[in-house]
């Protein structure tokens, strides 16, 4: 019987090599199938594979338009996971709105289309005192701003980034700077938790901002908030991040991650076996 083969897709940046998908890759060689770690824009023969698995495709922010064409020319050629339908849904902060609108706790949004009229007296009519401004398209907090809406600073900045493209504006939730949670979900099954936690004075909760994490034991409430709105996502889901923060008591959506999240698979032991498993699980029956 001919080995099953799987693609877990990276991207090129010598400044990180990610360390998960080869671990990933060691894993399911054990369990029998042939795995390798690919770059996801290299000239490769796709429809050898019979599973592509995006993992760290972390430059994809800055080629969208080439990164979704690619999930979808991939998707035609064998199978990806997550699925295109997943990828497109997810790739743009304002799903954040539609999840809000069916009731899932998020934190208050203001989406603007790229070129929006009155951006600035738009985020003022919020009353928002201070606020987040940052790309509806984007990732590990670049190009976001925290500061007062009323700043000149803050206008300045919103104007450029709508005059770029599709843009995020969020009330600040002070209770970030202590911690952010992420729960892990592969095969729709809980994996894992980390609490990310800002350094002192910042709100920005990535190692690359100074941010430092710890083991987490989410609570029943941060569970159901995390299903619902994994429940909202088009298509089925292999893996799943979702972001939470405390507001009053009442865990609320920051981020659902659902194309290339970091997974802290180096926080959990027998992490890197379970995402394997959610893996082979799409070849097996």
């Amino acid at each position: 019987m001919t080995t099953r083969r799987i693609a877990l897709c990276t991207w090129s940046d010598p400044s990180y090599l990610d360390p998960e998908p080869p671990q990933i890759a060691a894993v399911l060689r054990d369990m029998g199938f042939e795995a390798e770690v690919v770059v996801w824009h290299d000239e490769v023969d796709w429809a050898s594979f019979d599973l592509v698995v995006i993992r760290s495709t972390w430059d994809y922010f800055d080629r969208l338009e080439e990164f979704l064409d690619w999930a979808d020319r991939v998707d035609s050629a064998s199978r990806i996971i997550n699925s295109p339908k997943v990828i497109r849904w997810n790739s743009h902060k304002g799903y954040l709105a539609q999840l809000g609108e069916a009731g899932i706790p998020v934190l208050p949004s203001l989406a603007l289309a790229k070129g929006a009229a009155r951006p600035v007296e738009r985020m003022l009519a919020t009353g928002w005192g201070e606020v987040v401004i940052k790309p509806a398209v984007d990732g590990g907090a670049r190009g976001a701003l925290k500061g007062p809406a009323i700043s000149p600073e803050t206008a300045d900045h919103l104007s450029r980034l709508v005059e770029a493209g599709d843009t995020i504006v969020q009330a600040y939730a002070p209770s970030v700077e202590l911690g952010e949670t992420s729960l892990f979900f592969f095969g729709g099954t809980f994996s894992h938790a980390v609490r990310k936690v800002p350094k002192p004075g910042d709100y920005r909760v990535q190692a690359m901002h100074g941010g430092s994490e710890e083991d987490h034991e989410p609570t029943s409430e941060e569970l159901e908030v995390a299903t619902m709105a994994m429940a909202m996502a088009p298509d089925e889901l292999v893996y799943a991040r979702v972001d939470l923060l405390d507001v009053t008591g009442q865990p609320t959506l920051m981020e659902l991650e659902l194309i290339e999240p970091d997974l802290f698979l180096r926080t959990a032991p027998g992490s890197v076996e379970r995402f394997a498993v959610a893996v082979a699980a799409q070849l097996q029956g």
